[in-house]
């Protein structure tokens, strides 16, 4: 078990900002940072982090949290994995329990998959550059291809010795169970004994953005026409080939940093270019693109640039994938090499600069290269034009009209220039194309099942019977959120704000249990402890649910329009300069609610009272309240009134 100060240590020491932006291109944008969801594929950037407050939230998806559980999310960990991620990051020493062997069994059971396949790609390594025969057949491959020694390192690459089953024998030495190893694709049972999948390969191991091994692609070196030239590791829990592109870890920095990626085929092409000192490269292993590829992509950059050797049947299946980089608003380029040449030889021959000055002259948009590829294979058959007349308007309707209606417009006009079409016509068939793609969009929802009230997953106080319920505790959660960020600060006539709430809250009035509690700890802790809560003890709160409203709450959105701050002089509904408006308002509900509650004893009292000066009393004493309620009411709004009255 991790101890609770190194938890406290890691959490103290991650900066939000640095950690999420190793996966996500942001933006600063006032006191927060911006960029796409990495949660949920968004054109329009909705993810905003905090730094001061050390958490995030989409605002499209609705996902929020802190720095760890963004690591758990992202990268599919556990809590203990998340901060072990975390404490490794920035070189904190974890101090530990001593475990008993049950308690390391079984944390090897939870890590499973993820620690094989990290001792696989070590022992791949070192048998490549540690053993006689790994030197000789293994290394000696990568040296003939132009690969230097810091280039092997960096991409972890290995052998596995043509021994039927040396791997095995030294996992099983290990402790490793052998379904595990079966599972993760690394031997192979046939003829009534297990030997290794990659025996007598070179390995290319596959990590995730955070350097995590996720499977290994392996090629053969002894001609072999039985066994295929590649071969990757069989889809599992962690190793899904349409989530997957080679390379990012090692160029993820790079590509955000150029805001553009080159998109090449293999791994070799990629460490190639690297070597060359091009590092914004990724590799698609010679899938078509998918949209939970184009996701990584695009949390790095929008910039996509597709690296072709010229291939025709390579071409159009890589084509198929471009449609669906168009509708997530890719700006796409492509560039066909020259006959004979891949990256790899390329870059080899010729060097970075002039690989960069041969992209730059001869980058096309997506719809031009369709074009000249299209055209060379028409020639004159009409129906094979017609086919690639609806092929480039289909592509072209995927476009975002709202967003991207002047690049629709040149693509059709570019297109209509470059077939002889009646320009008209060709809007109208690309209409047809949004039309149908509409229509099949509604028929799926339409086809997607309801499920009864009793089976979604909700809190009643969201259910829309209970609306005015919602709104009640909303109020009562703004009470919260306002003792958190601004409990600590001075008060007229208190030496704090939340004194000042202290002494008018009713902690009765809360209908919310959730609220009342987190009422009762703060002021628990502020009286036993004369310390405050801050916003890092609810981001980092040990009770998930208060942690996920806590968060969302936290993170209420501070823009406000340009018409207040221009006719009343207020740059923020919230923050610094608001925040005894803030307060005054937060806590308007409890007086209001107190108020009514008393008028309601009150009207109970006159209605049995039989005693005129009793009754005189009570009627003046109504009054007097009916007076603070007004006033209330005329210095904060109605909307609380109209929430109290309804109940």
């Amino acid at each position: 078990m991790i101890s609770a100060a190194s938890i406290n240590e890691v959490n103290n020491r991650a900066d939000i900002v640095e950690i999420i932006g190793q996966f996500v291109r942001l933006k600063k944008r006032g006191s927060n940072y911006i960029g796409n969801c990495p949660f949920h594929v968004e054109k329009t950037p909705s993810f905003s982090v905090s730094a001061t407050k050390g958490i995030y939230k989409c605002f499209g998806c609705g996902k929020a949290g802190n720095t760890v559980t963004f690591v758990q999310e992202h990268e599919k960990l556990t809590y203990p994995e998340a901060i072990r991620w975390l404490a490794d990051y920035y070189k904190i020493t974890l101090e530990e329990t001593v475990q008993s062997p049950e308690k390391i069994q079984q944390h090897q059971a939870e890590e499973s998959l993820r620690i094989i396949n990290e001792t696989a790609a070590k022992y791949f390594h070192a048998a490549l550059t540690e053993t006689e025969e790994g030197r000789a057949i293994g290394l000696s491959y990568f040296k003939h291809r132009g690969f230097r020694n810091e280039i092997i390192e960096r991409f972890l690459l290995g052998y596995n010795s043509e021994n039927e089953s040396d791997f095995y024998h030294y996992a099983q030495q290990q402790g490793y169970q052998t379904e595990l190893l079966e599972k993760a694709g690394l031997i192979k049972f046939r003829n009534e004994k297990y030997y290794d999948t990659y025996r007598g390969r070179v390995i290319f191991p596959i990590q995730n953005m955070t350097g995590r091994v996720l499977g290994f692609g392996a090629r053969i070196l002894k001609k072999n026409d039985k066994a295929p030239k590649y071969i990757n590791t069989s889809e599992n829990e962690l190793y899904i080939k349409s989530r997957v592109l080679y390379g990012m870890y090692q160029s993820r920095k790079a590509i955000a940093k150029e805001d553009e990626c080159f998109l090449v085929e293999g791994y070799t092409d990629v460490i190639s270019l690297h070597q060359g000192g091009v590092e914004n490269v990724l590799a698609s292993s010679g899938t078509s693109l998918t949209e939970d590829q184009l996701r990584l992509i695009g949390q790095l950059t929008k910039n996509l640039t597709i690296l072709y050797d010229g291939d025709a049947a390579g071409i159009k299946a890589a084509l198929r994938g471009l449609d669906m980089a168009l509708s997530q608003s890719f700006n796409v380029k492509l560039v066909l090499l020259p006959v004979g040449e891949d990256p790899d030889s390329f870059i080899q021959n010729k060097g970075a600069t002039a690989f960069h000055e041969y992209v730059k002259a001869n980058k096309q948009d997506i719809i031009n290269f369709r074009l000249e590829v299209g055209l060379r294979d028409v020639g004159n058959d009409p129906i094979a034009k017609s086919k690639l007349i609806n092929e480039i308007a289909e592509s072209i309707s995927k476009i975002d009209k709202a967003e991207d209606f002047s690049l629709q417009h040149y693509y059709i006009k570019e297109t209509t220039r470059r077939l002889d079409l009646d320009e008209a016509a060709m809007v109208n068939l690309v209409n047809k194309y949004i039309r149908e793609r509409l229509a099949q969009e509604q028929r799926q929802q339409q086809k997607t099942p309801i499920p009864p009230p009793e089976t979604i997953a909700t809190d009643d106080a969201l259910l829309p019977s209970l609306d005015n319920k919602r709104k009640e505790e909303e109020q009562e959660w703004e009470l919260i959120r306002v003792l958190i960020l601004h409990g600590t600060k001075p008060m007229e006539g208190y030496d704090s704000v939340a004194a000042f709430l202290y002494d008018h809250t009713d902690p009765e009035l809360f209908e919310n249990k959730m609220a009342k509690n987190l009422f009762d700890d703060y002021f628990i802790t502020l009286h036993t402890n004369r310390s405050h809560l801050d916003t890092a003890y609810f981001a980092h709160h040990h009770d998930k649910a208060v942690q996920s409203v806590m968060i969302s709450l936290l993170y209420k959105n501070d823009e406000i329009s340009p018409n207040w701050k221009n006719n009343y002089g207020i740059d923020t509904l919230h923050g610094e300069d608001q925040y005894i408006n803030e307060v005054e308002s937060a806590l308007s509900y409890f007086e209001l609610k107190q108020l009514i509650k008393m008028q309601e004893e009150l009207t109970q009292h006159l209605v049995r009272e039989t005693d005129v000066k009793k009754i005189a009393l009570l009627q003046s004493t109504f009054l007097e309240l009916r007076k603070k309620e007004k006033e209330i009411v005329k210095k904060h709004g109605t909307t609380v009134y109209k929430i109290l009255k309804k109940q």
